[in-house]
Order: C-alpha cells, then structure tokens, then sequence
C-alpha cells in the first residue's frame, strides 16, 4: 500500500539522485508529467536509473554520447509494469522541467513534483502505469493541497517550445478519471 511518510514515496523503491537542491521555502503547487526512455523507444533496462544518478555510460549506446552531461532527475519514475522508483524526496527540488513557464511563473522546479512515465510520445502507456500514476497522485494531492486538477500539467504545457511529452499517446482522460 502506498503512502506519503517524511516526503518519501513509502512502496515505492528509493534511489537517492544527486541533482537536487532544496526549494527554498516554495511550496509544491504544480505536478508535471513527464515520458522518458533511453535509448529513445526502448524500454525495460536501467539506463534512466543510471541517467538520474550521473552513472551512465556514455559508451553504451550513441544516443548517450548527446545527453552525457546533463545532471537531471525526477521525483518519481513509473516503469511499464507500473513499479515506482522514487529518486528526490518531495521537500526537494528535481531538476525536471528546465527552462520553464506555469501562468507567468518560470523556473517550475522551484514549485513542483515531476514524475517520469517511461515511455515515448507516440507509444501507448500501460494500464499497470496510468494506476500506478493515479495512485500517487491522489497521494500527492493529499500530501500537497495546492495540486488540483487544473495544476496537472504535461512537460509540453510549461515547455512548449522544448518539449512534446508525455505526447499524444498519454491519454488525460484516463489518467483523470481515476483521481479522486
């Protein structure tokens, strides 16, 4: 049974990401969702794990050559079978939405919760990940009251010049009727 304990994902696996800083006192007011898969496509191997801890090898893949120094994470990571990897404790500020812009407010980081489905734009979500999501959405809103609906948000909304995901295929319907 997940819950929410001492800004941490409790059910959830924890590996702590360097790419953090403290939030400064913001509070959390937005959720972004977000897709990711390294190599691009292709699912199911610990590159995002190794991706969000600075561990990955540049030489094992030509893709990982272009992305080598970025320092990024994300609160949370939702694999296909709908396991949770948590990698930032909430109180802390994920460094997920870069360049970024929420209703005149930049820097979403400062005020956010990112989590990462894995996955690609044009590829279909898995049931066992849209509950999973659900799941720890409805926890965040509860932990986090200024997440409402209206502040769910994809990357492509608050990045819409840099970012397309989740994509097409990340159906909001679904997603929102199962939050309560």
């Amino acid at each position: 049974m997940l819950r929410i304990e001492d800004n941490l994902l409790i059910g959830a696996n924890f590996i702590e990401s360097p790419n953090c800083s403290e939030r400064d006192g913001e509070e959390i007011s937005l959720l972004v969702i977000h897709n990711i898969s390294l190599p691009p496509n292709q699912f199911g191997n610990n590159y995002v794990e190794e991706f969000f801890l600075n561990k990955l090898d540049s030489n094992s893949h030509a893709y990982f050559k272009e992305i080598n120094n970025l320092k990024v994470s994300s609160h949370l990571f939702i694999k296909r079978d709908g396991s949770i990897t948590q990698f930032v404790p909430f109180n802390l500020k994920a460094w997920h939405a870069g360049v970024s812009d929420f209703k005149g407010r930049d820097n979403c980081n400062d005020f956010s919760i990112g989590i990462e489905m894995e996955g690609a734009d044009d590829i279909e979500y898995t049931e066992d990940q849209y509950k999973s999501l659900s799941k720890a959405t409805n926890l965040l809103m509860n932990s986090y009251p200024l997440i409402k609906i209206d502040r769910i948000v994809g990357h492509s909304e608050i990045s819409p010049s840099r970012k397309t995901d989740p994509g097409p295929s990340f159906s909001w319907s679904k997603y929102k009727s199962y939050l309560s």
